[in-house]
């Protein structure tokens, strides 16, 4: 990629917060994303990594305003369709066609009283991009073609398939609007590891022929590590590093990268027996109550005094390396 890469999608200080109920007059939220900062390009892939939990997919939902931001702001292709302190309230019907989003579960993100024609078909008739029927019925068929299934399949519900044939309804309903940005929502963590490769490589060979822009969530760093461009790591809301898929993997400097890289399988025993596993202690924080600082300080044996009291902020170490840690300006 070269340096005039194009910025597809940026986001500033965006935050969201879920109230919840705890007894009493006192209100509580759930800080599942805080204050994440980052750029995605035209045409890249940006993995998103960290424990269950840590809000990947909060951040997900809400940088296509499936979830309405706390705070922050959210700037598609130059314009902002987001911005807490301008208070922009943009019909995003006209965006819902350039940014889609593939679910993680599509048992449960397929209507079961539909057939898998009308849930391919239910974008294109909300856009009117088909003028007549027989138009309509082509592109579904060459949508379900795209995904590797058969034209007869348009006339059958969601349970008469597999997993990984759902997942493909579910890309061919992403794409029925010809986006530009798509939200890969861990669509291969309810697949077998023999359909995973197959979705994961679909993936790559619609970006090439479409010219798409993913952000990818996924747990296996592996996965990631092969669709990704660049990869973001996350732990508790906040963005902890962002670099290269192979600089991240190779010299990660956060020590959360470091023992999420440690805890990969080598298919190498020798080397796996080798090397150094990092092992946390403690249990990850309520993101109902964090704690103060790096949130990260609670289980990390290099925190200090500094890291307990002020929240690091993301910042260029390397070239393109960016990383929120406190021990890194040492």
């Amino acid at each position: 990629m070269t340096e005039e890469r194009k910025v597809l999608l940026e986001v500033e200080n965006l935050k969201k917060y879920f109230a919840v109920k705890t007894g009493g007059f006192k209100k509580n939220y759930v800080q599942a994303v805080e204050s994440a900062n980052f750029k995605i390009y035209k045409g890249e892939t940006l993995g998103l990594v960290g424990e269950s939990g840590c809000g990947k997919t909060t951040l997900g939902r809400t940088v296509i305003r499936l979830h309405e931001p706390t705070s922050g702001k959210i700037i598609y292709d130059g314009k902002p369709i987001y911005d807490s302190e301008k208070h922009i309230a943009e019909n995003m019907l006209p965006y819902r066609r350039k940014m889609q989003i593939i679910f993680q579960d599509p048992s449960a993100s397929l209507d079961p009283r539909m057939t898998v024609g009308e849930i391919i078909g239910e974008a294109i008739d909300i856009h009117k991009l088909c003028p007549n029927k027989k138009d309509r019925t082509d592109r579904i068929r060459e949508l379900l073609s795209e995904v590797g299934l058969n034209t007869e399949h348009a006339n059958r519900f969601p349970h008469e398939f597999s997993g990984g044939q759902q997942q493909r309804v579910g890309i061919a309903r992403a794409l029925a609007v010809n986006p530009e940005f798509i939200v890969c929502d861990e669509p291969i963590s309810a697949l077998d590891v023999s359909i995973q490769s197959q979705v994961v490589n679909m993936l790559e060979d619609l970006q090439t022929e479409k010219g798409l822009t993913y952000l990818f969530i996924a747990h296996d760093i592996s996965v990631v590590r092969h669709i990704s461009d660049r990869i973001g790591v996350m732990y508790l809301g906040c963005m902890v590093e962002l670099a290269d898929s192979y600089e991240l993997c190779s010299n990660p400097i956060h020590p959360y990268t470091k023992t999420l890289l440690s805890a990969v399988p080598l298919p190498d025993p020798v080397k796996s027996r080798a090397r150094d596993r990092i092992i946390l202690e403690g249990d990850i924080p309520s993101p109902i109550n964090p704690p103060s600082g790096c949130r990260f300080h609670t289980r990390c044996p290099y925190a200090t005094e500094r890291c307990k009291q002020e929240m690091p902020v993301l910042k260029e170490y390397a070239p393109k390396h960016f990383a929120a840690c406190h021990l890194l300006e040492q």
